[in-house]
């Protein structure tokens, strides 16, 4: 499945499966995953994701189909296959034109919009108009003060709110993951934002430890994020300006990063910060399955 994620992720210029479930993939996951896979001649060609953690939100299912044996129908076998098990939420990731035709074939609705965008590290870095004291995050000394702060910041969002010490370590025992690409911004030392790096294409293998080819390593604003007693400061822009300057610094050209459509004053930060829409991740609804 690892390897199949990659072959698609390389040819389509974009990860068909989101992040959280390849670390499930390859650390363990919720006990209430299914997986479904389409075989051929002892190669897994098409693979489905599906959780059923979510009781509020509902369920949800990401697919992908490899690249060379798409247009057979094996995503809408994959999806009939879902339907049989629920009426999930179905992530495409990219918007490409075989989701909106699979979506459109299958009567699924546009919801939910994650914006990815990006801008250029060889342009002049704005200028942080708010102070900051700002150190690098220290492994195993500031794990829960960060797990708290992040899940202040994010409270009620779906993927980033919520984390448990798991949910970190994951992450900080991955290649990329760097401490000193991890910002804290500290007020009489007290956590009071922070902008987390990663940098994507830049280690000579990838999830299924094959060499990664095809693009040159780009920069990530992962998350970022501010205490709600101190929004409205300025410390949000002070310390992805920090961030930015951080990529620059390891020689990368580009930075990219992930925000809601619906959160505008977000976008607007970006927005000002030089970012503008490179691409979109749509969640597709749908009724009761045939």
């Amino acid at each position: 499945m690892l390897a199949l994620i990659s072959v698609a992720t390389e040819h389509d210029g974009i990860p068909p499966i989101a992040e959280h479930i390849v670390l499930h993939l390859r650390h363990g996951g919720d006990m209430d995953d299914q997986h479904l896979v389409i075989e051929e001649n002892g190669e897994i060609v098409s693979y489905a994701h599906l959780d059923l953690t979510d009781l509020v939100a509902g369920s949800s299912a990401e697919l992908v189909v490899h690249p060379s044996h798409r247009g057979r129908g094996l995503g809408r076998a994959l999806l009939k296959e879902i339907c049989g098990i629920t009426s999930p939420r179905l992530w495409s990731h990219g918007d490409l034109a075989s989701a909106r035709k699979l979506a459109k074939e299958n009567g699924l609705m546009r919801g939910r919009t994650v914006l990815q965008m990006r801008r250029p590290l060889t342009q002049h870095l704005p200028e942080a108009h708010t102070d900051i004291g700002l150190r690098t995050f220290l492994p195993g000394l500031d794990d829960q003060a960060w797990l708290d702060l992040n899940n202040r910041c994010f409270i009620d969002h779906p993927e980033q709110g919520g984390w448990t010490l798991e949910h970190l370590h994951q992450r900080m025992h991955e290649e990329w993951f760097d401490p000193s690409g991890f910002l804290l911004a500290t007020e009489d030392q007290h956590l009071t934002a922070f902008c987390w790096t990663k940098i994507h294409g830049a280690h000579t293998h990838s999830h299924d430890g094959q060499a990664e080819h095809g693009h040159d390593p780009i920069g990530e604003i992962y998350a970022m994020g501010v205490d709600p007693d101190f929004q409205g400061q300025g410390f949000g822009r002070a310390i992805t300006i920090a961030g930015l300057a951080h990529l620059r610094r390891k020689g990368l050209m580009s930075a990219m990063l992930y925000v809601d459509a619906e959160n505008t004053a977000a976008i607007k930060l970006y927005s000002n910060l030089g970012f503008s829409e490179w691409g979109r991740d749509v969640m597709y609804r749908m009724g009761p399955c045939d």
